[in-house]
């Protein structure tokens, strides 16, 4: 069982899009994953075809009142389970902010239940570095880095490998860690420059498979879909299918 938080400082680059469309995968890879959304905008959530959830039926309740989190995983409607976000969450990072013990609480809590089943289990992360991320770096084993082709999201990556590195110090293990480059744009010259950016300076961390700036991806979430269901021939099935297998074939989930 592995679990996976996909983070990147800077938002706009695919986090929940590539969450939602990995569990999608995966779930048709009949890998049965569980995801753990941590981002106070809930729209892993919302894009799961999850609505109207009560603070005491999110994650929200695990962080203020140790709810166990299996008793908070819900069905999908495209068959992955999830345990859910609301806009509550937000609070958490002031609530525990001053607890020198709060970065641990989700790997404390990842149960039993949920990871003995040999599941993979997804963290949808918020852009900040703040105590839920804390929470879902500290839980993870693996953390996979969207990067969307442009110069801004390359700079948050660096930072990324910063923080990491420096956890890596304080837990004494490696966080093993994987680059998947997003909103690739084949039109424009600097879509490949900043892959070859990020190769230079990652290289076989780097995923092989670029995901393609597509309309279908940005639009399935408002649907609920995830991009199989919502557009199966589009080039974004096409790509998140192929990242999926890669994904899979190295052994990333296991």
């Amino acid at each position: 069982m592995a679990t996976i938080a996909i983070f990147n400082q800077k938002g706009g680059v695919g986090k929940t899009t590539t969450c939602l469309n990995l569990t999608a995968g995966l779930t048709r890879a009949q890998r049965c994953p569980v995801v753990i959304d941590l981002d106070p905008q809930a729209h892993m959530t919302l894009a799961s075809g999850i609505h109207e959830v009560r603070q005491e039926e999110s994650v929200v309740a695990f962080f203020k009142s140790g709810k166990p989190l299996a008793q908070l995983v819900r069905q999908a409607q495209a068959g992955w389970e999830i345990v859910p976000a609301t806009l509550e969450l937000a609070k958490i990072d002031v609530m525990l902010g001053n607890d020198a013990k709060a970065g641990s609480l989700l790997r404390n809590g990842l149960s039993e239940e949920l990871t003995l089943t040999g599941a993979p289990i997804l963290i949808d992360c918020c852009p900040m570095l703040g105590v839920l991320t804390l929470n879902a770096l500290l839980a993870a084993d693996r953390v996979l880095i969207p990067v969307s082709a442009d110069f801004l999201s390359l700079q948050g990556v660096h930072r990324l490998e910063v923080a990491l590195n420096v956890l890596e110090s304080r837990l004494k293990r490696k966080i093993e860690r994987r680059v998947v480059v997003t909103r690739f744009d084949a039109r424009r010259k600097l879509a490949f420059e900043i892959f070859d950016k990020v190769r230079e300076r990652y290289g076989n961390l780097v995923c092989n498979t670029r995901i393609s700036e597509n309309v279908s991806l940005a639009t399935s979430p408002m649907h609920g879909k995830d991009i199989f269901n919502f557009a199966p021939a589009s080039p974004g099935a096409a790509d998140y299918k192929a990242l999926t297998l890669e994904l899979l074939k190295s052994g990333f989930f296991d």
